[in-house]
């Protein structure tokens, strides 16, 4: 029989295998979620999931992951950095002709990598443990992967709803081990958000309510992942050029100050992904996305989404013929969705050209009367 001895030393060599394999932090906690039901269900009755039925379907079983894999003792927590080398994001981000993918998705698909090696390490723990029961999750399952890597101790969770660590911030993903050993569980580390609102502030959307609550459906990152209808109007032109996700939350986390760079091969930047032009995207046809987007997790919200999203960013670009062109032409070959998108589309730019003519005007006004434009 395993002794607690025997226990503690287990669980130091796990996380040691797990760094062999790639992880970056691993920490173990036990099965107990119940503290968090109360505001799992708060948070579904205000309807915060949107169309993400499978919260609602699943409810208070998000909080109970030893029901997912009977007999499972101890859940061990990892995390991976992902944010690539030259990032370029504030480089994107400020170029309206461009379009912004999260920085999670320039790579290949995280849930690959990641089941991939936690199933490697669940394999390795076996070598030494007979007959062990383990299963690993990665976005697999109804779990609450973030409160769980919170009570292992990779790290507190934000404002915004995030995992935060002192030492790498938050670009990075979650994954989880489930067996059937009772491990001694890591201690939670102690929240560093201190009256910073900076997330709460920036949000493009205002999708975050309140400190550590989150409206999903104002999200940007829902709305262009999530959500497979149209995208309310109201938050199109809080959109921007952001065509995949959202980082801007993170982005001023005074705690990403000291990100790290991923070692993982896996999660360098698709060189046509990092900085592409929102024109060349919209060209692209639904052979050329399922090619360019092979291994990615853009490829999960398909074709249609795709294009929807990109009609958003180019209505939100500066006018060009270029672009009024495009968008005409491919208005008669797409989908309801996506005309739906593209007239919003060429409305916005019409009415973005007459608002710069009308600045224009101003200035010039302005110059011959010798005066500043202050408008």
């Amino acid at each position: 029989m395993t002794t607690t001895l025997n226990l503690q030393r287990l669980s130091e060599d796990i996380k040691l295998w797990g760094q062999e394999l790639g992880f970056d932090r691993v920490g173990i906690t036990d099965c107990n979620l119940s503290h968090e039901e109360s505001a799992l269900e708060a948070w579904l009755a205000e309807g915060f999931h949107g169309e993400m039925e499978y919260m609602a379907r699943y409810g208070l079983m998000r909080a109970k992951p030893a029901e997912l894999q009977p007999g499972t003792r101890a859940i061990i927590s990892v995390s991976m950095n992902y944010l690539p080398p030259m990032a370029q994001i504030a480089k994107v981000l400020e170029d309206p002709e461009k379009g912004y993918i999260s920085r999670y998705a320039l790579g290949r698909d995280y849930h690959k990598v990641l089941r991939q090696r936690l199933k490697k390490l669940g394999e390795r723990i076996s070598e030494q443990v007979s007959s062990l029961a383990f299963r690993p999750f990665v976005d697999s399952a109804p779990i609450m992967e973030r409160p769980l890597a919170d009570k292992a101790g990779l790290g507190w969770t934000g404002k915004h709803t995030l995992l935060l660590n002192k030492e790498v911030g938050s670009f990075f993903f979650l994954g989880e081990l489930l067996i059937d050993l009772p491990l001694p569980a890591d201690k939670p580390v102690e929240p560093a958000c201190g009256n910073c609102s900076a997330c709460i502030q920036i949000c493009p959307t205002n999708a975050i309510i309140a400190p550590y609550q989150l409206d999903a459906r104002r999200c940007i990152s829902y709305l262009t992942i999530e959500l497979d209808g149209a995208i309310p109007e109201e938050f199109r032109p809080l959109i921007g050029n952001r065509i995949y996700g959202c980082d801007d939350c993170q982005l001023i986390c005074p705690w990403n100050r000291y990100a790290i760079h991923s070692k993982e091969s896996d999660f360098a930047a698709r060189s046509f992904l990092q900085s592409p032009d929102l024109i060349t995207l919209w060209q692209w046809d639904e052979a050329t996305f399922l090619k360019n987007t092979e291994g990615s997790a853009i490829r999960r919200i398909g074709f249609e989404k795709w294009q929807r999203n990109i009609a958003v960013a180019l209505g939100n670009s500066p006018a060009s013929p270029e672009i009024i062109q495009a968008l005409q032409q491919r208005r008669e070959h797409t989908s309801e969705l996506v005309r739906e998108h593209i007239d919003w589309a060429l409305r916005q730019l019409q009415l973005n050209k007459t608002a710069l003519n009308n600045k224009h005007a101003r200035l010039i006004r302005c110059i011959q009367k010798g005066m500043p434009d202050h408008a």
